[in-house]
């Protein structure tokens, strides 16, 4: 049972606060079973435990948003004691950085998708970010219009999670 103040994605888009949304997800679209590398969004229900936001790109957009720094990445690497989880470099692990040359993570919702006690192989993280372009699939996570991202994160309350049917 989902409320007002989650997001909710379904095969129509994302729906939130009575607005629906367009979205992407994974190239490997939505399953049941995740694992690391599949593409795949997963379906479930997810809580939203953190937000990430580049401060030389925009304003703080709420009082709980963490500013991404040069050298903040997210441990992808199974093998890793740190795996799905925020490191800094040097980190000689396979990763993913977070302060991209795009804006593809200016502002990123994190869900608590195999976290914060990564199961080895389960897939790291799922964020919900802005898209590449509309259509373009992500890697797993959700993706929305920029502008769009920004109304909903103003809105979202303690307690809203991710809902993907």
């Amino acid at each position: 049972m989902s409320s007002v103040h989650d997001l909710v994605v379904s095969p129509r888009g994302l729906r939130f606060a009575g607005r629906h949304f367009a979205r992407t997800i994974g190239r490997g679209g939505i399953t049941g079973d995740k694992r690391e590398g599949d593409g795949a969004t997963p379906r479930g229900v997810h809580d939203l435990v953190g937000l990430l936001y580049r401060p030389d790109r925009m304003v703080r957009p709420t009082d709980w948003a963490v500013p991404i720094t040069p050298g903040d990445l997210w441990s992808d690497d199974p093998a890793h004691e740190d795996y799905n989880l925020m490191v800094r470099a040097p980190y000689p692990h396979s990763h993913e950085a977070l302060r991209r040359a795009d804006p593809m993570y200016d502002l990123v919702l994190i869900t608590n998708w195999n976290w914060p006690r990564a199961e080895r192989g389960a897939g790291s993280a799922i964020f919900v970010h802005a898209w590449r372009r509309p259509g373009c699939p992500t890697a797993g996570c959700i993706g929305l219009d920029p502008s769009d991202l920004r109304w909903i994160v103003r809105r979202i309350r303690i307690g809203s999670k991710l809902v993907v049917l």
